[in-house]
């Protein structure tokens, strides 16, 4: 099983939802965050002054995934989430050891 890690932008949100479910993907955890990579943030001006914002607001998707669908999970958000700007965001791949379903105690992929 694999734990995949996905920063986008907000306004992207719907689209990569809709195109993991359209992949067989049915869980996903979703939160509103802040960070920045290489752009570092921008400016902008509010009633006449400039200030300098430095962390973006960002979406962050978590998904369990069997490893035979990590490869269409990966490409799902890679194609949703593309803008072609800068700050599109990341998607990280990590292994995940265990996971077991509350409810009825399934583990390992069932339970995904």
């Amino acid at each position: 099983m694999k734990y995949i890690i996905a920063i986008i932008k907000p306004h992207r949100l719907d689209e990569v939802r809709s195109a993991l479910s359209d992949a067989g993907i049915e869980g996903i955890t979703v939160t509103e965050v802040k960070g920045h990579g290489r752009q570092k943030g921008h400016s902008e001006v509010y009633r006449g002054a400039e200030y300098q914002v430095n962390f973006l607001p960002k979406t962050k998707i978590e998904v369990a995934v069997d490893s035979t669908l990590v490869d269409a999970a990966v490409e799902a958000i890679t194609t949703a989430a593309k803008t072609d700007k800068i700050g599109d965001g990341k998607v990280f791949v990590l292994p995940l050891e265990a996971a077991t379903r509350i409810r009825t105690g399934e583990t390992g992929k069932d339970a995904v």
